[in-house]
This record gives structure tokens, sequence and C-alpha cells, in this order.
């Protein structure tokens, strides 16, 4: 059974940073494009971060470009998003996705294999 496992959100004061771990299993990590999505409170999903197979490609939504990294670790089967200078509308529910396919499709947010729970983020301003 696949299973996606955020972790690391919390509250954090606006020009603070947290890092977002995703944990993979059951699937062979390293043949999935991975990203990040959020959702804010009466709002629609939207596609944070995304990154290739092999790490060496991401993308990134504009309103997070020079503060968000996305990265990962194959070996540890985990996708990481750091956050730094955090900002008010950038609290919401974090989530992690993944898929077989090349990770522009990911970054399309659109039927994509494995979703998981979400973590939640507050940014105090």
């Amino acid at each position: 059974q696949v299973q996606l496992a955020e972790s690391g959100g919390g509250l954090v004061q606006a020009g603070g940073s947290l890092r977002l771990t995703c944990a993979a299993s059951g699937l062979t990590f390293s043949s999935y494009a991975m990203g990040w999505f959020r959702q804010a409170p009466g709002k629609e999903r939207e596609f944070v971060a995304a990154i290739s197979q092999s790490g060496r490609t991401t993308y990134y939504l504009d309103s997070v470009k020079g503060r968000f990294t996305i990265s990962r670790d194959n070996a540890k089967n985990t996708v990481y998003l750091q956050m730094n200078s955090l900002k008010f509308e950038d609290t919401a529910v974090y989530y992690c996705a993944g898929d077989s396919r090349p990770a522009y499709r990911v970054r399309d947010g659109v039927e994509l294999d494995y979703w998981g729970q979400g973590t939640q983020v507050t940014v105090s301003s």
C-alpha cells in the first residue's frame, strides 16, 4: 500500500521558516515525480512546487520562487519543501503528491497517482 506522509507543519511568524517533509512508502520512489500543493480556507487547491524523478528539474509557483525550495533524497524516499520568508498568505494545508509521469504533469495537478493527507502551515502576521 502506497503512503505519503507529510510532516513539519506548524505555526510560525511572518518572515520565519519551516521545512516540510514527505516520506513515501510502498512505491519505487525514484520512479515518481513529486510535488507540493496547498489549499487555503475557501480557496481551491493550488500547485506550489514539483521535482523530477532525478531531482534535476524543478517547477515553482511564481509567488514562492526565491523563497521555497523543493528537493528530494531518493535513498530516503523523501521529498522536502524548505519554506523561507513565510508570509501570511502562505497559510494553508500543504499536500504532497506523486506521479509516475514527468514533473511538468505533476505541476498540472490533474489525476495524480498518490496524495498525502496534508499538514497545516499557519503563518501569523
